[in-house]
């Protein structure tokens, strides 16, 4: 009883929902629960055995195989999340129910969060802006690293390595239970060098640059990660702050930071595990505060949070343009602040679940350093729902709900901090004006979900809608790291989405089958928008809004032949189009390119279970582009997965390897932005991780 009430607490503020169970990297299975027929939505339970099994260099790369979930990988040690072909401030990233901000809008970013202190995650695809606000537009990734412990001392060390980019890796986690009071910590260190990619040279702007051992100089880099959380839990109470602090430090691909460092007097070549010029530290500082209280039949939580996020970015300090030779290598910093406080009381009447919350969130963002990019900048986003979650009978759901957004942007002006002479006079150009930007909405969706004998529907329509981030309103400089040059808009709309989602699943004692139909219309989808036109030595992007209409699938299989075998299929299909704008008829930028998987599966009970698993992973080629974008060629890869545990006593030791790109196939991901200077995929990677629980 202590249990479920303990749960039911700590996701309380999720909207936890599925009709799918996971087996390794493939989604399949549908068994009816009470879990399952939570709400409408879309969702998909991640264990902690499936993240220890497919780990991978960052946790969007662990989770990728599951259906709609994409990396969008910077390097070989940071990636960006996708759902469904959205990410950035599309989708937002939840760690024990607070929205983890970081510099998401930053394309070359990667998520600061240590992938090892996650217990579990839920992934709600689609639009769950009701609960999490404006930017879930696309979809939610929610982590937990709040279990309680039940022990006096348990815990865990990992001990892990991988080929591609010679990384090493350990990891280490240790709680304590006494009576009411728990304590848990844990810490990491990785340290890895310049990834490896099959071909022995790259053309960037009809230069042809050599690699040395086929690395990409000066992409290696370090993470140090640690947390520690204090708390309370009785029958009723569940209290606990945690304390948390990422840092990390990665280069940048040194001849994609233009073609200066040709010139540059620094030997990359040296070490594979330098970090020189130009590179990027990250430090994401967050302290988060839990509470939540029943009597069984009301629940409230509230959940209070605040986060410092620097970052800065390093470069050889060298003339453009009109700028001067800066006096030193830091070429912007960022210093982002951000006050969170989340409330929420559910209470059940009869048949209703009444669910009533509300939400806060104060940032203050300061920039410095000589290059210039985004401006200062201050926001204040209020959100008020309502959901009611109606039982007609066992088979039988329907979840309601409305919410109401306000949001304060106040944009500081910016000019250089060098002179430009324009017809004869020196101005200090005008990067970025001062705005103060008013936003409110209002959004709802409706929802049924229901089940006969072996089968489960769900259908989901609704409204969401996004507030205009300060970059894509104030930007104006260069953007290195991914090639362009990227102009604000200081006239966007707020972002509209109306969406349908269904899903059909079917599940028996060998067969599993699940179809996730969706589809989105957009009448003011904001993107950056490619030109043709040159800024600085790169292409301007410039940030517009058309009409645009999206609609896709997913679709998984699988089929338990014998006792210990099991065969899966997976398909993933999403259609994009833009409807007005300068692009009429295009897609939208990096489109998700058709891709499927196949895989076979045998697992075994020696000594403790094990596992091997064959997997072959098909992507087709994307010739829909949007100018001057390029088509790229399809291909497939094998990859295979082994993993066993041995129980030690009243502990246990766990080993699994995975072989990645097994065959060393060089191809091109449409999504990367490395695609765009010819840069393939990291060739062969073996996986080794060992781990021991105790």
């Amino acid at each position: 009883m202590i249990t479920n009430i303990l749960a039911a607490a700590l996701m309380m503020f999720a909207v936890n929902d599925t009709i799918v169970t996971l087996d390794s990297v493939m989604v399949v299975g549908q068994q009816r629960s009470s879990y399952q027929m939570r709400s409408s939505y879309s969702s998909i339970p991640v264990s902690h055995d499936f993240l220890q099994q497919n780990f991978s260099a960052s946790l969007m790369q662990s989770l990728e195989g599951i259906p709609g979930v994409k990396a969008m990988s910077i390097g070989s040690g940071q990636s960006k999340p996708t759902i469904r072909g959205l990410g950035f401030n599309r989708m937002v990233v939840v760690e024990d129910g607070v929205k983890h901000e970081g510099q998401q809008w930053g394309d070359d970013h990667g998520l600061e969060i240590d992938q090892f202190s996650i217990e579990r995650a839920d992934i709600i695809k689609g639009p769950a802006t009701l609960l999490y606000g404006s930017e879930a537009i696309g979809g939610v990734l929610n982590l937990y690293s709040n279990k309680v412990p039940t022990k006096p001392i348990e815990g865990n060390v990992d001990i892990f390595g991988r080929t591609n980019n010679d990384q090493l890796g350990i990891s280490a986690k240790i709680a304590s239970r006494q009576g009411k009071l728990f304590f848990r910590a844990n810490f990491s260190l990785i340290d890895y060098a310049d990834y490896k990619v099959p071909t022995d040279s790259i053309q960037y702007y009809s230069y042809w640059i050599k690699l040395k051992n086929n690395r990409l100089r000066n992409t290696a880099g370090r993470e140090r990660d640690g947390s520690v959380t204090i708390g309370y839990s009785n029958y009723n109470l569940l209290s606990y702050i945690r304390v948390s602090d990422y840092y990390s430090k990665s280069g940048f691909f040194a001849n994609a930071h233009g073609l200066e460092v040709r010139l540059s007097d620094i030997d990359y070549d040296r070490s594979p595990r330098d970090i020189d010029l130009p590179y990027q530290w990250v430090n994401h500082l967050k302290i988060l505060s839990h509470t939540t209280w029943n009597d069984g039949k009301t629940f409230f939580d509230a959940r209070l949070a605040f986060q410092n996020n620097l970052r800065e970015e390093h470069s050889e300090p060298v003339s453009h343009g009109y700028m001067p030779k800066p006096p030193n290598t830091l070429e912007r910093r960022f210093s982002k602040n951000t006050f969170t406080a989340n409330l929420s009381v559910r209470r059940f009447f009869g048949k209703h679940e009444l669910n009533v919350g509300v939400n806060a969130e104060y940032q203050h963002n300061r920039r410095s350093g000589w290059g210039f990019i985004i401006p200062d900048f201050e926001t204040l986003s209020t959100g008020l729902f309502v959901m009611d979650r109606y039982t007609i009978n066992d088979n039988l759901i329907v979840n309601a709900g409305v919410r109401y957004d306000h949001s304060d942007v106040n944009i500081k002006g910016y000019n250089d901090w060098y002179a430009t002479p324009i017809n004869g006079i020196d101005v200090y150009k005008h990067r970025s004006s001062h705005q103060k930007r008013h936003f409110q909405n209002i959004t709802g969706s409706v929802g049924v979900n229901y089940s006969i004998a072996k089968w489960i529907f769900k259908a989901n329509v609704g409204k969401s809608f996004r507030v205009p981030i300060p970059k894509e309103l104030g930007a104006d400089g260069v953007n290195y790291h991914i090639f362009r040059y990227e102009k604000g808009n200081e006239n966007l709309d707020p972002e509209e989405s109306y969406q349908a989602d269904i899903s059909v699943g079917w599940s028996s004692d060998k067969l599993d089958f699940q179809v996730d139909p969706y589809f989105n219309y957009f009448p003011n989808y904001i993107y950056l928008n490619p030109t043709s036109q040159y800024v600085e030595g790169l292409q301007l992007y410039n940030y517009s809004q058309a009409r645009v209409i999206r609609y896709g699938v997913e679709a998984q299989i699988a089929y338990r032949f014998a006792s210990n075998w099991q065969v899966e299929a997976m398909v993933e299909y999403l259609h994009a189009r833009q409807r007005s704008g300068e692009k009429k008829g295009y897609t939208l930028p990096f489109a998700i390119p058709f891709t499927a998987d196949a895989a076979i599966k045998y697992t075994y009970q020696w000594h403790g279970k094990g596992y091997f698993k064959l997997n072959i992973h098909f992507v087709d080629s994307q010739t829909e582009i949007v100018p001057p974008e390029k088509p790229t060629s399809g291909y497939v890869t094998v990859n295979l997965s082994a993993g066993k545990t041995f129980p030690v006593r009243n502990n246990s030791l766990n080993i699994s390897m995975h072989i990645d790109n097994m065959f060393n196939r060089k191809y091109y991901d449409h999504t990367s932005f490395y695609r765009l200077i010819e840069v393939p995929e990291p060739g062969r990677n073996i996986s080794l991780r060992v781990g021991y629980e105790f």
